[in-house]
């Protein structure tokens, strides 16, 4: 491709509103979420549980669509309630809510689950993605110059809020499930999240340089390729290897399989000596 046909389309991209495609993409990955959470076994002659229950369904599907505005907010001291002052995004979502949980013949939930259609709203939610965590950085940023910690710890939290959040909102629909916290087990959106917020704000510092637009593309670029890799190819973490490296060689994984090697060199030894020790006869074992 030409660099500037390239650099053009970077461009681009850099400069495409969120609302309203994008942020509909997001809010319908939410909403199917957590129908997906609800429980699937239902007692004979009772309704489902999202029936039985929408004011619940409502709301986790509220705190998901904005899980990462929220606990920004809480951790930059604004009002966590902010995100919801925006009235035309909560009737958005509230209709995307209505129509995943609610439609006819449950049209919407099952176009929505299917891999060409899938496909289509993961890629638009990667986008969004992206946008969140730079516009996170530079707000960020703002706040706090020198604080990076910080810089990068709200950006991944804007990028991957909805997986911080989730066991606050499966608490709302009566469920607790501590052992799936994201803190004990990340999963891979949350560690790109981390790694962009690192790129962002390396370009802030001017550490990193390129243009703009291109930095901005290609962690886009990123965030949509391994998302479709998932869905079609099954590749869900590729930092696994670079993790089980490091903590072998930081973390006391390779001293550990050390030790494991030197303990079983001995056992076959202490077990060797027992064979060689002479057997005592009848009478001298009625002797002792």
């Amino acid at each position: 491709m030409d660099p500037q046909t390239f650099m053009d389309i970077a461009t681009k991209v850099t400069k495409l509103k969120m609302y309203p495609y994008f942020d509909i993409a997001h809010y319908t990955l939410m909403c199917m979420s957590v129908r997906d959470d609800l429980p699937l076994n239902q007692p004979a002659g009772t309704q489902p549980f999202y029936r039985r229950h929408p004011l619940s369904t409502w709301l986790s599907s509220m705190l998901l669509c904005f899980a990462g505005s929220i606990i920004a907010n809480i951790l930059l001291g604004e009002p966590a309630i902010t995100p919801f002052k925006d009235h035309r995004s909560v009737l958005t979502s509230t209709a995307v809510w209505y129509l995943v949980f609610y439609s006819p013949f449950d049209v919407v939930y099952k176009l929505a689950r299917l891999l060409p259609f899938k496909m289509v709203i993961c890629g638009f939610k990667e986008v969004q993605r992206a946008s969140k965590i730079y516009a996170a950085v530079n707000h960020t940023a703002k706040l706090y110059p020198n604080a990076y910690l910080i810089i990068v710890l709200v950006g991944t939290i804007k990028g991957a809020g909805s997986y911080l959040m989730k066991n606050f909102e499966r608490l709302i629909r009566g469920v607790w499930m501590p052992g799936s916290n994201e803190i004990l087990q990340p999963s891979f959106a949350t560690k790109a999240c981390l790694v962009a917020s690192i790129v962002f704000l390396l370009e802030r510092l001017n550490y990193i340089q390129a243009p703009h637009p291109i930095i901005y593309f290609g962690v886009v670029i990123f965030f949509v390729y391994f998302k479709l890799s998932a869905l079609l190819l099954g590749i869900h973490d590729p930092f696994a290897p670079f993790e089980n490296l490091f903590c072998a060689i930081f973390m006391g994984g390779m001293w550990d399989a050390l030790r494991r090697a030197v303990v079983r060199e001995q056992k076959p030894a202490d077990a060797s000596d027992r064979n060689d020790m002479p057997m005592k006869s009848k009478e001298e074992k009625k002797k002792d």
